[in-house]
This record gives C-alpha cells, sequence and structure tokens, in this order.
C-alpha cells in the first residue's frame, strides 16, 4: 500500500465545505447499505436510482455533485460485491460483511474546528 502524506492550507470556510461533501458522501453510503439490507435482491443500478431519489428527499444532498453521489453509491456496492464474492469463494474466517461509515473526525486538519 503507498501512502502519501500532505499538508494542506486553505481557509476555514473551504475546510467546512469539505467536511460537508465527505458527511454527504457517508450519508448516502450509508443509506444504500440500508436499502441493500432491507431488499437484498437490490442491484447497482437500483443503488444509483436510489441517489437520484435521496437528491430529491434530502436538500444536503442535492448540493453534492451527483457524480459524487453515484461514486458513493459504487463504493456502497463494492464492498456489497466484496462481501458476496468471499461468501461464494468460502473465506475462511469474516467474510467482511458491508459496515456503516461513521463520523470521519479523524480526518480534520489541525487547526480546524
Amino acid at each position: 500500500m503507498i501512502v502519501f502524506e500532505f499538508k494542506t492550507y486553505g481557509k476555514p470556510q473551504q475546510f467546512a465545505s469539505i467536511d460537508e461533501a465527505i458527511r454527504t458522501a457517508q450519508f448516502i453510503r450509508n443509506k444504500c447499505l440500508r436499502f441493500w439490507i432491507d431488499h437484498p435482491k437490490a442491484s447497482k443500478y437500483d443503488l444509483n436510482k436510489l441517489c437520484a431519489v435521496l437528491a430529491k428527499e434530502f436538500p444536503f444532498a442535492d448540493k453534492l455533485n451527483s457524480q459524487a453521489r453515484q461514486a458513493s453509491a459504487c463504493l456502497a456496492w463494492a464492498a456489497i460485491s466484496r462481501f458476496h464474492e468471499n461468501c461464494q469463494k468460502k473465506v475462511a474466517g469474516k467474510k467482511g460483511f458491508p459496515q456503516f461509515q461513521k463520523d470521519f473526525s479523524w480526518c480534520k486538519p489541525a487547526g480546524v474546528s
């Protein structure tokens, strides 16, 4: 794994906008996972359709770019498909059931509250 470390510079308003976008993407992913749990036969395309429904239902989700919303749905689907593959291959131990994402407070830059 390659890890890049860097320092960013910006205004508090810019960092707040980035933080809001991350939380919104996390919200979309969690809603997609909940939809899949409630509807086990749901497909990748159902999750993409859900993004449009969430954008109409929640104004803050509509502020996020549609491509970013669909990228969050694709990440949720990647976790779901990886779980299914591990179950089919009968991987020993934990199968990697998709988890809901929690707060991203660890990624806040220093000096920004």
